[in-house]
């Protein structure tokens, strides 16, 4: 689906209001006391990397280049926005979602290699697939594994190109923690906890299933976490509408939601708090992709 567009207003307000969050947290509510400053910072940085979801896929501008000026700062500093937008940009071919080898962002494996990994691991993982669990050890299983995999292509021009550009992104955004009177340990313990909350974003955004179409959720849900994930809870309509901004999506929606429950199967939710109350303390899926042989 294409739109006319030359920028888009909301996207570049959300982007100022976002850093001028971040530099409030930073210098003025820091001054007053940590704990005013971190759920503010939380926020910042979730936003942050929505609104990097929102450059990768050409907004608010249609200069590539320019949209990725815009969200250069690493803010989260976890995740170097070149290895984001690489990834995710392979993860959208949807014939490949869920593949525990092909699909970057999949949360399933092999069951071959699941049967190989000590006990301990396997029990490690089975924690993580609860909500809880990927709330809690998520974010650092999560990085574990993304910098394992870098390193093995470490060798891989796109690789050491997207870290050689993280590096001043990141130090830019530790001078002005150094700066600021919120120690370092508490910026970092906001970054965990935004990769936390974006955690619930992804915990079951995609389910093995033998029809690609149905493997991308639908989550109705119009609170607080949908705009801090700029409505891509409505994944299957993100999926089918990857250059639509986020602020029309909903609409697209609302206008059909048959068509769209139609395409994934009925995979679907009423909001964030039905997930929390189903899968808080329990598994959705296995962490064996349940569809491979081996």
């Amino acid at each position: 689906m294409s739109e006319p567009r030359t920028f888009e207003w909301p996207t570049l307000a959300l982007l100022a209001g976002c850093y001028a969050l971040w530099a409030a947290a930073l210098f003025g509510l820091a001054a007053l006391s940590p704990w005013l400053a971190l759920p503010a910072l939380v926020v910042a940085l979730v936003l942050h990397s929505s609104l990097q979801h929102e450059a990768i896929h050409g907004h608010p501008f249609r200069n590539r280049r320019l949209n990725a000026a815009l969200v250069w700062p690493a803010l989260g500093l976890l995740v170097p926005f070149g290895r984001f937008r690489d990834t995710h940009l392979a993860h959208h071919h949807d014939a490949i979602l869920t593949d525990p080898y092909d699909d970057p962002e999949s949360n399933y494996l092999d069951p071959a290699a699941w049967r190989r990994l000590p006990r301990w691991l396997q029990a490690v993982l089975r924690v993580n697939n609860t909500l809880a669990g990927r709330i809690v050890i998520g974010p650092l299983a999560g990085q574990v594994a993304f910098l394992a995999g870098d390193w093995r292509a470490r060798h891989e021009p796109a690789v050491r190109a997207a870290w050689a550009a993280h590096l001043p992104a990141s130090a830019v955004v530790l001078s002005a923690v150094a700066l600021a009177p919120l120690p370092l340990p508490a910026y970092l313990a906001a970054a965990y906890a935004a990769m936390s909350v974006l955690k619930i974003r992804t915990f079951l955004e995609h389910q093995a299933h033998e029809k690609a179409r149905a493997r991308t959720v639908i989550i109705e849900d119009r609170g607080p976490l949908a705009l801090l994930f700029l409505n891509n809870n409505l994944h299957v309509v993100h999926h089918m509408h990857p250059r639509v901004p986020w602020y029309r999506l909903p609409r697209l929606y609302a206008r059909n939601p048959a068509r769209y429950l139609g395409v994934n199967g009925g995979y679907r939710y009423r909001s964030y708090a039905e997930i929390l109350a189903r899968y808080f303390w329990r598994a959705k899926d296995p962490v064996p992709h349940p569809l491979r042989g081996g």
